[in-house]
């Protein structure tokens, strides 16, 4: 079992920076392939980012490529987004998702998650 919250969230204007933390509890989170999910107001939940249990691969969806960067501390049991030229279309609840896989390969499917944080809002205004 793993338990995740996300932490991070907030309120910036177009342009501006913010950093998403995922505190993983439970054991083996070095084994856990991580990933980064958001919902905008009606919308479908979109994937975001992927990183790999050791960190050797990372995939970004096209929408924030060169903008977010996706990290993890296997040592701290973190993993966190780096969002940086947020734009109003980042609006949305993000989460993040855990599965036990120690591979690298690349996971971006949400069904192929076993595990959920409760999500942190981030609002981008214009």
């Amino acid at each position: 079992q793993v338990q995740l919250v996300e932490s991070g969230g907030g309120l910036v204007q177009a342009g501006d920076s913010l950093r998403l933390s995922c505190a993983a509890s439970g054991r083996a989170f070095s084994s856990y392939a991580m990933g980064w999910f958001r919902r905008a107001p009606g919308k479908e939940r979109e994937f975001v980012a992927t990183i790999s249990w050791s960190g050797g691969s990372i995939y970004y969806a096209d929408s924030v490529k060169g903008r977010f960067t996706i990290s993890r501390d296997n040592a701290k049991n973190t993993m966190a987004l780096q969002m940086n030229s947020l734009k109003p279309d980042d609006t949305a609840v993000y989460y993040c998702a855990a599965r036990f896989l120690r591979s690298d390969t690349i996971v971006i499917s949400p069904g192929e998650y076993v595990y959920w944080g409760q999500g942190t809002q981030v609002a981008v205004s214009s």
